[in-house]
């Protein structure tokens, strides 16, 4: 099983003010789908009222993001499923409930476990 991320930018939602109840409606039908099917991770959206912040490795916070890049907004489920094309399905779905298109994106993870299930199965204690 592996993880994707389903996703779209706020501006490509172009449902008009009085559909937005239905798109909200179906968003979260197909997310208590997602539940029942025993595939849904987390799901949300960005907070557009909290402004972002870049932090340095020197913990120095930078008002905004990238200069370069768009900031990240919209809405976005993660999904785990046993293949792309039951990730392609399920952003179909999406697509339709959202009234856009949706960035399907397979999250690569680090294999390993936790540093404190790595210490249980070693035997040893975890310090935190």
């Amino acid at each position: 099983m592996a993880k994707y991320l389903i996703s779209f930018p706020a501006h490509a939602m172009r449902a008009p003010t009085e559909a937005l109840f239905d798109v909200d409606r179906d968003a979260h039908a197909v997310m208590a789908e997602a539940k029942a099917a025993g595939v849904y991770v987390f799901a949300g959206g960005i907070d557009g009222s909290v402004p972002p912040v870049r932090v340095s490795a020197d913990g120095t916070v930078t008002e905004g993001g990238y200069p370069s890049t768009r900031p990240l907004d919209g809405g976005f489920a993660v999904l785990e499923l046993p293949s792309r094309e039951a990730a392609v399905s399920w952003a179909a779905r999406f697509a339709r409930a959202c009234r856009c298109d949706q960035i399907l994106s397979h999250l690569g993870l680090d294999p390993r476990p936790p540093p404190k299930a790595r210490a249980r199965e070693a035997g040893q204690e975890f310090a935190a």
